[in-house]
């Protein structure tokens, strides 16, 4: 179980950033960098960090490459040398079916982590029911963040019925939406509204196309004659991966946005277009996202986070304009960028360059 404070945190809302793999140009794991990496979000101001997830590279799980467990206990390793004075929730990614999936929660407790956020993605075809059933069992082990995927990448659209049944799971803690669809957003913000459970799951936003509006926006639904709020509280993310500092403090300025004047939520419903513009430079939507790992890295190398932008799957790479697409949102929304910080942090960092 989560203690107090973190559950708190969790809760109120906070930046969770999805953590890369960085690797040297011989394919294997730089480990002062991704150490660094985690410094780096931890000295961000950012509340967690998810490792064994899409951006820290599926692949880590392959039997030849069997970087799975490794990532995991250097994450919770710096992170508990760190002593930080405030809470720091710690996720692993969790994937696979029944087995490999307990397996993997296993390990994530092992190593001190406080949630497992469960891909769903290993289910093609199966009926929801099934995926209910799984989910279950994973719960049993560790408090679950579940996990909506958009079905560009692998994952599939679900049923508000589906949902409805995954907000009653006892320990679903919180739930990422990344369907990149208003939709489907929908349908598990309104199944959790009108849950038994509705006060027990924090919503996370993985909706890179909608990440401010997420946060901003007030889901309200009739429940039994009674208006029931929901909202997003914080955000899961691979964009906040980079520029993280920046994204700490825009969640900040969002929180007091949402309790004060209408000038600051028209304010912020720019940077809205202004965070998807940069998002869609990382991300690669133009492509069908092809370069979503490798547009991170490229970020992160720019910035001397990380050596370079090589992936274990050679067949990931920038797409052809993406680089001057980073190029350009950089400059457009230097507000957004935090390459002052990360400049004064790697001053410090003697070990890492």
């Amino acid at each position: 179980m989560l203690n107090e404070q973190k559950k708190k945190l969790l809760f109120e809302g906070t930046v969770i950033p999805a953590h890369p793999l960085a690797l040297t140009r011989e394919l294997q794991l730089d480990e002062a960098r991704q150490r660094g990496l985690t410094r780096y979000y931890m000295a961000s101001g950012a509340g967690g960090v998810a490792i064994g997830v899409h951006t820290t590279q599926f692949e880590i799980r392959d039997p030849e490459i069997n970087l799975f467990e490794k990532v995991l206990a250097m994450t919770a390793e710096e992170i508990d040398k760190a002593e930080l004075d405030r809470p720091f929730i710690k996720v692993a990614g969790i994937c696979g079916k029944t087995e490999q999936a307990l397996k993997e929660a296993d390990i994530a407790l092992q190593y001190g982590y406080d949630l497992g956020l469960v891909s769903m993605a290993a289910f093609r075809t199966e009926p929801e029911d099934e995926i209910i059933a799984h989910v279950k069992k994973v719960a049993e082990k560790i408090p679950v963040f579940g996990f909506y995927l958009q079905v560009a990448v692998g994952g599939r659209v679900f049923s508000y019925e589906f949902w409805q049944k995954f907000a009653e799971i006892p320990n679903v803690t919180a739930i990422k939406v990344a369907a990149f669809n208003r939709y489907q957003t929908i349908d598990v913000v309104r199944a959790v509204a009108c849950s038994s459970r509705k006060d027990e799951i924090a919503l996370y936003t993985g909706n890179d196309d909608n990440i401010v509006a997420d946060l901003l926006t007030p889901f309200v639904f009739d429940v039994n004659g009674a208006k029931v709020e929901k909202r997003f509280v914080g955000g899961l993310l691979g964009h906040y991966a980079v520029w993280t500092e920046r994204s700490v403090q825009l969640l900040a300025e969002i929180k007091k946005a949402v309790n004060g004047s209408e000038e600051a939520i028209a304010k912020l419903l720019s940077a809205n277009v202004e965070v998807t513009d940069m998002n869609a430079a990382i991300f690669d939507p133009a492509n069908n996202f092809h370069g979503c790992i490798t547009g991170v890295h490229e970020v992160l190398r720019r910035q001397g986070l990380m050596e370079g932008i090589w992936t274990l799957n050679p067949k990931e790479d920038l797409s052809p304009g993406q680089a001057e697409e980073i190029t350009r949102v950089t400059k457009a929304y230097p507000h957004l960028v935090d390459d002052e910080f990360v400049g004064a942090f790697l001053e410090k960092e003697v070990n890492l360059i």
